[in-house]
């Protein structure tokens, strides 16, 4: 019997880095929940699909005692930047970690983060069981051309910032260069994807972080230019993307794709190779597994229902 997996999230921001398709003996399905929203209409929509594990991206939207009578086994991965110790102050993640203190941790059995570094921040609130990257769909993966452009097709998908537009600025004026500001869907953001040579990832704020934008472009078969990573989840700068820490930067490198197209087609290939390891139809059914493994060795992380039980699929 395959494992029904439940993903929860703002469609727009996570549908492209859940499962779609069943993989690996993991049935999945997606259910759009947006900040604020009543939580009736979801809870309904979960019992009626009656899954084994409940998988939320961003648990710190959910209602406290949301998930009280919900009897799979609940899941909560991080995917904002928080403070990490020893770092720089932020105005911008101390908001986010005020967000995550409100985050009721009887909603979850197991809270997986993207980022490692952050665990002493977020352990006083929830127990991290796991770090992983965030994954993306397999519909997103395509090879790359055998020729490249010889004149970069350049993409960034993200808000706009002062700290994003000092690396844009120049890029946009002389280049080819589309910025999706907000609100593309991933069936929207496809097209864009298969028209684009380069993917520009730029951090929110002057902090390091790892955004999930990277290897959706990398599985797109797009070469990588992005702003200094951390952690890397074992991509190498130079052979996978190419980092930069100056504004200047990006503008110098479409320069020298302009002069010299086959400048970075070697990275362009490795960076598509390198994507495998994110692709969901592989990470999913593995945590799928590990998940229900660690429950019954462990047992649950919150009050159980009465009710709930830990299936053998």
């Amino acid at each position: 019997m395959p494992v029904r997996l439940a993903f929860v999230g703002q469609r727009e921001y996570f549908h492209y880095t859940s499962l779609e398709e069943p993989a690996g003996g993991v049935e999945p399905r997606f259910f759009d929940f947006r900040p604020d929203a009543d939580p009736e209409p979801l809870l309904a929509a979960i019992e009626a699909f009656d899954p084994h594990v409940v998988f939320v991206w961003r648990p710190e939207l959910i209602p406290a005692g949301a998930f009280e009578d919900v009897r799979a086994i609940t899941v909560g991965y991080l995917t904002e930047p928080l403070p990490r110790p020893g770092g720089t102050p932020h105005p911008d993640l101390q908001t986010r970690l005020e967000n995550l203190r409100r985050a009721d941790p009887r909603n979850f059995d197991r809270i997986v983060s993207f980022d490692p570094c952050v665990v002493p921040t977020v352990d006083p609130v929830f127990r991290v069981w796991r770090c992983f990257p965030i994954p993306v769909t397999d519909r997103y993966y395509a090879p790359v051309p055998d020729t490249p452009s010889p004149r970069p097709r350049i993409l960034f998908t993200g808000r706009s910032t002062e700290h994003r537009e000092r690396f844009l600025g120049p890029v946009k004026k002389d280049f080819d260069c589309v910025h999706l500001a907000h609100g593309v869907t991933d069936d929207e953001l496809i097209p864009f994807l298969r028209k684009a040579d380069v993917g520009m990832n730029l951090h929110n704020e002057p902090y390091p972080t790892f955004e999930n934008r990277v290897p959706a472009y990398m599985a797109a078969g797009l070469l990588v230019v992005t702003e200094e990573l951390s952690p890397h989840h074992g991509l190498v700068p130079g052979r996978d993307l190419l980092e930069v820490r100056q504004p200047w930067e990006p503008w110098e490198l479409m320069a020298a794709w302009e002069r010299h197209p086959h400048a970075f087609h070697a990275v362009r290939i490795q960076g598509r190779r390198a994507a495998e390891r994110f692709r969901a139809s592989r990470v999913f059914p593995r945590f799928a597994k590990d998940l229900l493994a660690d429950v019954r060795t462990f047992g649950r992380g919150r009050p159980a229902h009465p009710l709930a039980t830990v299936e053998s699929p």
